[in-house]
């Protein structure tokens, strides 16, 4: 990703967060983190987060996902003698159509993303409102999409390891790469 495509997702994140009513300190806008997962489609298949606080026992963050933006599907596996993340998401605004482990729901309202389709598996669908939560055991694969306005959800999870989640795409990298404006 450029740097200036970083740059307006993070404004556009911190607008909907602030239209939320969730308010950050500059310090924190500045570091939204935008994770494109080096798909090129942003837009489609990203997420925008702020992470509050990520320790040895837990951790506290916004996720922000634009209309009918995908975080891909994925799962915390154990790491060490730690059986991998535990997650609880709570929509704050918008709608979130969460798919997990379980009995495929036949009308799916996500759209899975063209081209990826090989790559989502799990299709349980919990529709997420505001004020309405869901928890996601480890080792549990799921994906989520916004519905047509976006979405912002906190997450309160055990420790987050984000280097470790396993995608079932093999063309995802976790971790952000940005290259500056040519």
């Amino acid at each position: 990703m450029k740097r200036s495509e970083v740059s307006q997702a993070q404004e556009r994140a911190a607008q909907m967060l602030e239209s939320s009513g969730i308010v950050l300190t500059e310090e924190e806008i500045r570091h939204i983190e935008v994770a494109g997962f080096r798909l090129g489609q942003l837009d489609v298949q990203g997420l925008e987060l702020v992470t509050y606080v990520n320790n040895d026992r837990y951790c506290a963050k916004e996720l922000v996902l634009f209309p009918r933006q995908t975080c891909p599907e994925h799962l915390h596996p154990p790491v060490g003698e730690d059986p991998g993340k535990m997650e609880t998401f709570r929509c704050r605004s918008g709608k979130v159509f969460l798919y997990v482990e379980g009995e495929a729901t036949l009308n799916l309202n996500a759209v899975i993303p063209a081209g990826s389709e090989a790559y989502y598996s799990v299709f349980h669908e919990i529709e997420l409102h505001p004020g309405e939560q869901y928890t996601i055991n480890p080792g549990i694969k799921h994906w989520f999409q916004a519905g047509e306005d976006g979405a912002v959800v906190s997450e309160f999870s055990s420790t987050s390891r984000d280097e470790y989640d396993l995608f079932t795409d093999p063309r995802i990298a976790r971790v952000p790469l940005v290259d500056e404006d040519e």
